[in-house]
């Protein structure tokens, strides 16, 4: 991997969250997974800069949707985790698995 297409451990949490939400994957919902399954408030800016970044990279691509009236007239714009994304992300994923094999549970905090 070229250096800048590394994962940093926010960007894998925000594609963990777009391939958990799937159809329903845009910034507020984003950011809600996150915090439900990790305890951590994110700002919303946080997460609209990451995706961003993730778009620039390739791993993922928007769409935005048609206006609604609940939402004032705004469009929500939804983030889908493309083939590169999948791959990136599992081969963070393996580099982490490789680094912790051999390691005993001592390592943890208790």
């Amino acid at each position: 991997m070229a250096k800048g297409e590394y994962l940093g451990e926010f960007e894998q949490i925000v594609l963990l969250a777009l391939l958990r939400l799937g159809a329903e994957a845009y910034g507020l919902r984003v950011r809600q997974e996150i915090a439900e399954r990790t305890g951590r408030d994110v700002a919303i800016g946080a997460v609209y800069a990451t995706l961003d970044r993730l778009e620039n990279k390739g791993y993922v691509t928007s769409r935005v949707s048609e206006p609604t009236p609940e939402r004032g007239g705004r469009a929500k714009r939804y983030f889908e985790v493309i083939a590169e994304g999948r791959r990136a992300l599992a081969e963070a994923q393996h580099s982490l698995a490789q680094m912790r094999e051999g390691l005993t549970e001592s390592w943890r905090m208790s």
